[in-house]
């Protein structure tokens, strides 16, 4: 009978040890992955996001916004501002992620404008 135990005991451990073993691989991939796709987007952007705590698409969510134009994003900020104001019975917190949001997508436009100076001046080969 404890023969029969001890074997269950190891085979249980086996089958545990296994599953972990295939977990930590999927999340060794799934972190390379990630920060293979943070390094395609540009090292002064995954700063920004770094900074800001809200990567560039979790702020064009929270303002609502599709494509970087400052216009819709001031248009979006007052109206969300506005509407989560704690006057008119909003919330700080969300009004606070409105302007987390709007601070990221502007530094976003600033890198966008600088990548594109850098590319201006740089002389034609």
């Amino acid at each position: 009978m404890a023969k029969y135990l001890a074997q269950i005991i190891v085979m249980g451990v086996q089958v545990v040890g296994r599953a972990f073993a295939r977990a930590l691989r999927q999340e060794f991939a799934a972190s390379r992955a990630a920060a293979d796709a943070r390094g395609r987007a540009g090292h002064q952007s995954a700063a920004a996001s770094n900074l800001s705590g809200l990567s560039l698409q979790e702020a064009q969510q929270i303002l609502n916004v599709s494509k970087l134009s400052r216009e819709e994003i001031q248009k979006n900020f007052d109206h969300l501002f506005k509407v989560n104001d704690k006057s008119v019975g909003g919330s700080f917190y969300l009004q606070s992620k409105v302007v987390r949001a709007k601070e990221r997508l502007e530094e976003e436009l600033k890198i966008q404008a600088q990548d594109e100076n850098e590319r201006g001046q740089q002389p034609k080969t």
